[in-house]
């Protein structure tokens, strides 16, 4: 009994540890939404930038994390198996997306050059009708110290200050984005991987953690109380 209630209380502290981080990541996310004008060099994934991502993503770990909060504290059979179930779907979720990125490797990075040339074309197109709005080419190319897709002739007569090299406003990054992205991807995948397992292990802790309380609820007939 006591190995259970220390199991309970663990519950209990690792998720609202969880539903604290799920709560700050949200909030940030809504402060880069209303704050800035954040969006995606990419249109096809323009409703997946910054913000939006960081306020779905606290929204699953607030919704998760208080599912298996008050379902361990209260010893609701009916919580404990909802948060099993979405933790369940969420591994699916993870597993397939990353079965899927290994399947299509070769493709993403022409999915990520066509649409990088499409951006720079609106991005352009934005320039020769005056639009002054923040780019989010200047953020990337000022971060990775490149210039346009493959180099500043993809500016055309638009090049922006922002591919200038600091001290030196004359001459260009000669190296473009789209090798410098790929390089950061290919160079990070490796922890991206370590990641996407290590959250698998604790979602596989939690989902071991909860249906043992079930169990014993279940054994203890306390029911849905």
């Amino acid at each position: 009994m006591s190995c259970l209630k220390c199991l309970k209380y663990t519950m209990c502290l690792v998720n609202f540890i969880f539903f604290i981080c799920g709560t700050a990541v949200f909030g940030i996310g809504i402060y880069l939404m209303t704050s800035s004008r954040y969006s995606s060099i990419l249109p096809s994934l323009q409703a997946m930038n910054i913000a939006n991502t960081l306020f779905i993503i606290g929204i699953i770990i607030t919704c998760v994390s208080f599912l298996g909060f008050l379902g361990a504290l209260k010893e609701n059979r009916c919580l404990l198996i909802s948060f099993f179930v979405l933790l369940f779907i969420l591994m699916l979720a993870e597993l397939a997306t990353a079965c899927i990125l290994l399947m299509y490797e070769t493709k993403i990075g022409e999915f990520i050059d066509q649409d990088l040339k499409t951006g720079l074309n609106n991005s352009i197109d934005k320039k020769t009708k005056n639009i002054t709005d923040a780019d989010d080419w200047d953020t990337v190319q000022i971060t990775f110290q490149c210039c346009g897709i493959t180099n500043s002739s993809d500016w055309l007569k638009y090049v922006p200050k922002s591919c200038s090299i600091p001290g030196n406003e004359t001459y260009y990054w000669s190296e473009g984005c789209f090798s410098k992205l790929k390089t950061t991807l290919d160079n990070n995948l490796l922890n991206a991987g370590i990641a996407v397992i290590v959250v698998c292990i604790i979602e596989v802790l939690g989902m071991c953690f909860s249906m043992t309380l079930f169990c014993h609820i279940s054994r203890s007939g306390l029911g849905y109380k």
